[in-house]
């Protein structure tokens, strides 16, 4: 792998881990530096950090208080 693939992964805590989890990445990485933009993707989607995942946790904990509210009215009626 490239020196400064190399580093950027290893200055990465989240990528650092996921290339150890998914140690196909490390060999394609190794013959494609320029997929890097490929693997931070895929780290994303992994650990669920893009934005619809983000939003669509939003969207289960507002549902959540919602419902938590609907149960409070109910016992105090």
């Amino acid at each position: 792998m490239r020196k400064d693939v190399w580093q950027y992964v290893q200055a990465n805590p989240m990528l650092r881990a996921f290339l150890r989890e998914q140690p196909r990445w490390y060999r394609l990485l190794a013959r494609r530096p320029h997929e890097l933009s490929a693997f931070q993707l895929a780290a994303l989607r992994h650990y669920e950090l893009t934005i619809p995942d983000k939003v669509e946790k939003i969207a289960q904990s507002l549902q959540m208080a919602s419902l938590m509210w609907q149960m409070f009215k109910a016992m105090r009626d």
